[in-house]
């Protein structure tokens, strides 16, 4: 790095952060990089590469390379190497927490959340190695042995947002390693220091090189090269469903397997028998946690008219009291938006529901910019009271944004959390008992909480959504062993002579 003469910031040169057969590289494309800057104060972070097809050869090659003594690597030890990586991110928690503050902007008890789900997701498949159970069956043939058993699917290309830098590239590559796969990884553009961090960790622990690869750049230009890569097999992808749905394109012209987790559009119905200061809490939470840049965010709640009045106005309240700034602050409740880009699709949604939608706004939907904003990409805290067919009801706007929706029964509430094109996460505020098991059959969503926020998944769980929130796998818990793995069928004969499956007349003797 260097210190520019006429001005106090300091410049970095790209470092060799490509990670590539075992060896921290510089891209083949030299001339061009990007910026990590931090989205509280602008502060310049790193300098990385915006890596070119050539590199992501380079990439997918040392995985395939490395593939054949990966998986005839014993399962069990396998996972002893992924035990190794939990505990170094458990000493690290801390300053891996910071550094992704200083990156991405959410409040530090958040990005310690998101370092601990790297850890919990480590720990759980690190016991996977030694189960990776299949099955043992009955042949309906005599003197014959029937089992399946999981097979890795090769070199795997992961592909991952900016919201959750640790937990969601640990959610695709502990899996992976586990069932014995390689893997490149392209994290995004916005967090490049927590990828790096997270393989530095994978490396120490003693994952052989090239095992695990990461590839900086675009979307449209390496992750594109990954996704159309032959030697690639398959692809996990989370972002956004106009993204997703062109992967799952490019994927589908060559059949190549493809995980894909995408976006949502969350609601919260709290009726008039709910614990309104939980529901409050929930909603609170739901809304802004992650300054809204969660695909599980609540972007919708649903109130029944009895209690309408005196929920909205105790959660605008508790809005407007919100203490936004640099996540670093403890204090600080609510942190920035990732980056100017960020907060501009924000702000056009906010406009487009005063003006357009004519929803009824509640309080916010102003650009911070002034005083110790001026640096940072901060937005108010947003609340309107709208209708269901509103656009900004029915769109993902991934900001501190949240519709206010006024329901007169359960069966009414149902039914508009269901009417979106997502179909990720759902909740409801209730103490009845006959309701809460209605929601649990009738939402349609892939996570389902009751009393509770539509935030805060765990790692043995299944994760993933219905409709166009992805393409039907699931991340985290057992599920996703099922598309980092190839079922294969076995069948032994020791009959000592030809048997013919339906076409042997098998009598007792």
């Amino acid at each position: 790095m260097r210190k520019n003469k006429n001005k106090a910031e300091i410049h970095f040169e790209a470092g060799p952060y490509n990670y590539i057969g075992g060896k921290w590289s510089h891209s083949g494309n030299s001339k061009e990089v990007f910026e990590n800057r931090n989205p509280a104060t602008g502060e310049l972070l790193s300098v990385y590469p915006q890596s070119s097809k050539k590199d992501v050869d380079c990439a997918v090659t040392a995985a395939k390379n490395s593939l054949e003594a990966w998986r005839k690597f014993p399962a069990a030890k396998r996972g002893e190497i992924l035990l190794k990586s939990m505990k170094l991110l458990m000493e690290r928690k801390e300053s891996l927490a910071q550094g992704m503050t200083r990156e991405m902007g959410k409040i530090l008890k958040e990005t310690s959340g998101d370092v601990q789900e790297a850890i919990d997701t480590a720990f759980y498949y690190a016991g996977e190695g030694r189960r990776l159970f299949g099955q043992t069956t009955t042949s309906e043939l005599p003197d014959k042995f029937s089992m399946s058993v999981r097979m890795p699917v090769g070199v795997c290309a992961l592909i991952t947002p900016w919201n959750f830098p640790m937990a969601i590239p640990s959610w695709k590559i502990y899996p992976a390693l586990i069932c014995g796969n390689t893997v490149v990884l392209k994290p995004a553009s916005y967090t490049p220091d927590s990828a790096r961090h997270l393989v530095e960790v994978l490396e120490e622990a003693g994952v052989p090189a090239g095992v695990v690869n990461l590839v900086y750049g675009r979307g449209d230009s390496v992750g594109q090269a990954l996704a159309d890569h032959p030697e690639v097999r398959l692809v996990s992808f989370t972002g956004s469903s106009a993204v997703g749905s062109k992967v799952g394109e490019l994927c589908g012209r060559v059949l190549k397997k493809c995980g894909l987790e995408l976006g949502g559009k969350n609601a919260q119905i709290v009726m008039e028998d709910a614990d309104l200061d939980l529901a409050l809490e929930g909603a609170l939470w739901g809304a802004f946690g992650t300054t809204g840049q969660r695909c599980t965010a609540t972007s919708r709640i649903l109130i029944h008219e009895k209690v309408y009045k005196n929920f909205s106005e105790s959660l605008v309240e508790r809005a407007r009291a919100l203490k936004i700034g640099n996540g670093l602050n403890p204090h600080v409740e609510m942190g920035p938006l990732v980056s100017e880009m960020q907060r501009q699709t924000v702000d056009k949604y906010v406009q487009f529901g005063k003006k357009k939608d004519r929803a009824k706004l509640l309080t916010g939907g102003e650009i911070l910019n002034k005083g110790e904003y001026e640096k940072g990409f901060f937005y108010q805290p947003t609340v309107f009271a709208g209708a269901p067919e509103m656009k900004i009801a029915q769109e993902e706007i991934f900001g501190p944004v949240v519709i206010l929706i006024k329901i007169k029964s359960f069966e009414e509430a149902i039914s508009v959390l269901n009417n979106t094109r997502y179909g990720l996460s759902g909740s409801i505020y209730t103490r009845d008992v006959n309701r809460a098991m209605r929601s649990i059959r009738d939402m349609e969503t892939g996570i389902t909480y009751i009393n509770a926020p539509t935030i805060g998944a765990e790692v043995h769980l299944p994760f993933g959504g219905v409709k166009q929130t992805g393409n039907g796998h699931r991340e985290a818990g057992t599920p996703a062993l099922d598309i980092f793995s190839e079922w294969k069928a076995v069948y032994i004969d020791y009959s000592g002579r030809l048997q013919k499956a339906q076409m042997e007349e098998v009598k007792p003797k």
